[in-house]
């Protein structure tokens, strides 16, 4: 049985490794492939569903994933259409993306694409406000995978992740707020959970989110850890001290550890911790993918901080 299907949209990445007017390095992005990366080095077993185009940047990501242990065989490779691509640039306030990915393959998804068996098996199935940002029909096929799931008994978990080049606020809040209605998991981060509410405290926002009807919340705060809440108990996780390079995947690298350890034990507050400490873990190096940790990297920094307590 598969643990974790992820569906989105995969991103060739150029991320420049020394700051504006650097060199950039290629590597893969796109915020629910990093997610099932991420969940498959915890040792869960993660299958993506989405489309690639058929470009170097799309046998790229197959060679990726199957690297990693990512079934990519639910993957369709459309004849014309290009895997999307973006850039990451580092300045003073952080790091900025820019773009291209209009008429994606992935972009071209819809519900008739859908494996519907893969995820009818599936403990959980992931997407995110960008799987549904890119186009009407993906939109549509994330509605239909979590109708598909939730029909099953399968868990469904939901990322907020908002990106207002690719739609207005008003409509982002509309479908990414009714993709929260269908979300047994959410997975906001404060920044954009805070132009969605309208709220600006994270326990208020928290209590948002479970109004919905999830079981679980879990809003990353950057920086400042993370609060999980479920309707009977709610916790805050503070940071550990990293060297931290590059923070572009630490949000999806987040959910990727959290559902992984959240099917291995059945408890979101063990999975917040342990994830807490993965994405701390991942700022450490540049782009999305490279610096993702493995299980044994976040297990040995656990026990590391436990002996510092102690």
């Amino acid at each position: 049985m598969t643990d974790i299907v992820c569906i989105g949209e995969p991103l060739g990445e150029f991320n420049a490794t020394r700051g504006e007017a650097g060199e950039y390095r290629f590597g893969h992005g796109g915020d629910t492939s990093n997610c099932a990366i991420a969940a498959a080095r915890q040792g869960a077993k993660v299958a993506y569903i989405g489309a690639l185009g058929a470009d170097e940047a799309g046998r790229s990501f197959r060679e990726l994933w199957r690297s990693e242990g990512v079934d990519d065989s639910h993957v369709g490779t459309h004849p014309s259409a290009p895997t999307g691509l973006y850039f990451v640039s580092h300045g003073p306030q952080g790091h900025v993306f820019s773009y291209l990915r209009a008429g994606s393959a992935a972009s071209l998804y819809g519900p008739a694409d859908l494996p519907k068996e893969l995820i009818r098996s599936a403990k959980v199935i992931q997407a995110s406000g960008i799987s549904q940002a890119i186009s009407a029909s993906a939109a549509d096929a994330v509605f239909e995978a979590f109708d598909i799931a939730r029909q099953a008994g399968v868990v469904t978990a939901y990322d907020t992740n908002l990106r207002l080049k690719l739609w207005p606020l008003t409509r982002a809040r509309a479908v990414i707020h009714a993709a929260c209605e269908m979300a047994d998991i959410i997975l906001p981060g404060l920044d954009d959970a805070r132009l969605l509410t309208g709220l600006t405290e994270p326990e208020a926002i928290a209590d948002f989110y479970l109004g919905f009807g999830a079981r679980v919340v879990a809003l990353t705060l950057g920086d400042a850890g993370s609060l999980v809440a479920t309707p009977e108990r709610r916790q805050r996780y503070v940071p550990i001290k990293v060297a931290a390079i590059d923070a572009t995947g630490a949000g999806d690298c987040y959910d990727g550890a959290f559902l992984a350890e959240y099917i291995r034990t059945g408890d979101a507050f063990a999975a917040a911790a342990y994830a807490n400490v993965a994405a701390a873990l991942s700022t450490q190096g540049y782009s999305a993918v490279a610096p993702l940790p493995r299980r044994a990297d976040v297990e040995a920094r656990i026990a590391l901080e436990a002996v510092n307590r102690s």
